[in-house]
């Protein structure tokens, strides 16, 4: 089972600060749903109004068109992951996930089954007398998680849920998060500051920024076609150039999505080639740094304000500090904002936005 959630003008207000600003989203069932954004951008406080954590000061919540605004958390049939995961560490694995069934009375052997399919979902099968602190923080990961699938609900929520893992297994955890997501069906919104994490698992990505929702959209729609410069430089890295009649600042002859703002070209959007390419534009490399996956190169050109951002291929050969290369636009087409480019920085590191 899986439900549709509508926020619906959803405003917030503590200690006399404006949270969230009327929130206008709606969720279809079955959609696994990341809401991003900066600290203080409104994204744990909206996961915790639709978990009846904390109250509204306007608008509404619905969940399969039904008004919840004034259901207490235990009415609202929802499964939450806490970061800090909140597990019993006097319990047995066994006892945390049946913990939520006891609360609604299941039976003693209806509570068995139901803990051995939770178990065998997230895949720590027969582990129901393993001792919590007995288990890698990756497994606590999925005892929670089971705990709060094995009710079989029809909403998930999810808060900062890999925080606490290291990078490898976080990156695992988010490929079995969604796996696990699609095997049940179950209605999934996820709060995290984390871009690469936001979109390895989500349907669709929200972007919150003050309180306000700012863009929706597949992730592939968010990061090719940002909504304002806020979304462009937060969701990963951006060379940012001015637009004026159509035309790249530096690049001329690239398409563009409208004659005048800012448009927005993705690192590995811009291309090292031969000088006599059609649209070759010469500069010096300022820095190189071999980063696994690729070569992230900085490049400054005559005529271009701001050094720009290149993501080679791995296999692309080093270049020394003011070595002459040529650059492209790969694009067709390059997307533009409205803003303007003088106000912001011109490329901007995911790794240096705040959390």
């Amino acid at each position: 089972m899986s439900v549709n959630v509508v926020f619906d003008r959803l405003t917030v207000d503590l200690g006399g600060n404006r949270i969230l600003d009327g929130i206008d989203l709606e969720i279809p069932a079955g959609t696994f749903v990341t809401l991003l954004g900066p600290s203080g951008s409104g994204k744990t406080t909206t996961l915790n109004v639709l978990a009846g954590f904390v109250e509204r000061s306007g608008g509404h919540v619905q969940v399969d068109g039904t008004t919840i605004d004034d259901l207490p958390p235990h009415d609202r049939n929802i499964g939450f992951l806490f970061q800090n995961y909140a597990l019993f560490p006097h319990m047995s694995v066994g006892d945390n996930i049946a913990f939520p069934l006891r609360a609604r009375k299941v039976a003693a052997t209806k509570r068995k089954e139901m803990v051995a399919a939770a178990l065998e979902l997230v895949r720590l099968p027969e582990m129901e007398a393993r001792s919590i602190r007995s288990l890698s923080g990756g497994q606590q990961q999925r005892v929670a998680l089971a705990r709060a699938l094995v009710f079989e609900p029809g909403l998930l929520l999810l808060d900062e849920p890999l925080a606490a893992l290291d990078k490898q297994l976080r990156e695992a955890m988010q490929i079995e998060l969604k796996r696990i997501q699609l095997e049940t069906g179950t209605t999934t919104i996820a709060v995290t500051h984390d871009q690469v994490e936001a979109m390895s698992m989500a349907d669709l990505v929200a972007i919150m920024n003050n309180g306000r929702l700012v863009q929706i959209g597949t992730p592939e729609d968010v990061y090719r076609k940002p909504a304002d410069l806020f979304v462009a430089t937060f969701l990963g890295e951006a060379n940012l150039f001015p637009v004026t009649g159509g035309q790249v600042d530096g690049f001329p002859g690239t398409p563009t999505t409208a004659a005048q703002g800012v448009g927005v070209v993705r690192p590995e959007d811009v291309a090292l080639t031969d000088a006599a390419a059609t649209g070759a534009k010469a500069g010096r490399v300022e820095l190189s740094v071999f980063q696994g996956n690729r070569r992230r190169i900085t490049v400054r050109c005559p005529g271009v304000e701001a050094s720009i951002v290149v993501s080679a291929p791995p296999h692309e050969p080093e270049h020394a500090p003011g070595d002459e290369v040529h650059l492209r636009l790969n694009r067709h087409v390059v997307h533009v904002v409205g803003g303007d480019a003088t106000e912001h920085p011109k490329v901007v590191d995911s790794a240096a936005v705040p959390a």
